[in-house]
């Protein structure tokens, strides 16, 4: 199975440009647009697509052509993590939109020395037993709930730890450690929407269900025990929308190609049968679906 035999039409969803309606768009890796009456939330938007050699090889820059052709606009960036697929355009695209930030430590830190203005930077982290934060970002209601990154490489997690020193900037993609790492809650014109940047979950900390959408990321879920089936008793989705399967070193311009080992029809499969009745789906890069 290809990701495009799964894929929903753009509006499939449901109805499309309603009042009520919310626009969401694939950004391409864990990135996502939603819009809601002329408020625009970015989730790890990455469309900068270093290739490979470059990623190796070199220090870091955004690409200003498409930060300014992709995602032009922004009222608030949340970060899920800051392996550099999910962060590495943040502070440019915050120190232009003048959106405000939401993110672990380590994200603040590389807004921070990046010249995004302190008080548009919420460090969203907290302390084991704290409650997560809430915030709400015009339409937007956001939770922060505390959550993991799968141990994807021989049982590991890529790059651990934490960006406390990013005076060096720009920065090799090493450089970029995976810092905290939170799932996101969006509650927007009586939906409910959860963000997984990385295919684990702490199941405690997240008691939610019957969530309306799941942006799951797919790299790395079959290094995570029982994903499938702990999504189904922790989120119970009535739609899961696969994402971060598709080749994020090749450009914007260029349709999205799986990356190697990403097993999506196995994942497909025990969805199904972890929640009875979910449609899963991809979307094209840069497709929408109205919710």
């Amino acid at each position: 199975m290809r990701p495009e035999d799964i894929a929903w039409s753009p509006g499939a969803f449901s109805r499309r440009g309603g009042p009520d309606d919310v626009r969401l768009q694939w950004l391409g890796a864990a990135g996502f647009a939603l819009e809601h009456r002329g408020h625009v939330l970015l989730v790890d938007p990455y469309v900068t697509r270093a290739p490979l050699v470059r990623a190796l090889l070199t220090r870091l820059r955004p690409d200003l052509d498409a930060i300014a052709r992709y995602v032009p606009r922004a009222d608030a960036i949340i970060v899920s993590h800051t392996h550099f697929d999910h962060v590495l355009d943040v502070p440019e695209i915050a120190r232009r939109s003048g959106a405000r930030v939401f993110g672990s430590r380590s994200a603040a830190a590389l807004c921070l020395v990046s010249g995004v203005s302190a008080d548009r930077v919420e460090i969203v982290e907290r302390e084991a037993g704290v409650a997560p934060p809430e915030h709400e970002v015009g339409p937007f209601r956001l939770r922060f709930v505390p959550s993991a990154h799968s141990r994807l490489v021989l049982g590991h997690v890529p790059f651990p730890g934490e960006i406390a020193d990013c005076a060096d900037i720009p920065m090799h993609a090493g450089a970029y450690r995976c810092g905290a790492v939170f799932g996101l809650e969006i509650r927007v014109a009586g939906r409910v929407v959860y963000h997984m940047g990385s295919a684990e979950l702490i199941d405690a900390s997240v008691r939610l269900r019957n969530v309306d959408l799941l942006l799951l990321c797919v790299a790395g879920w079959t290094a995570s025990f029982d994903l499938p089936e702990r999504v189904g008793r922790c989120l119970a989705p009535g739609a899961v929308l696969l994402s971060h399967w598709d080749d994020f070193l090749r450009p914007m311009r260029e349709p999205a190609r799986s990356l190697p080992a990403m097993q999506m029809p196995r994942l497909v499969e025990r969805l199904s049968v972890a929640v009875r009745g979910v449609k899963v789906g991809t979307l094209p890069l840069l497709g929408e679906l109205w919710l």
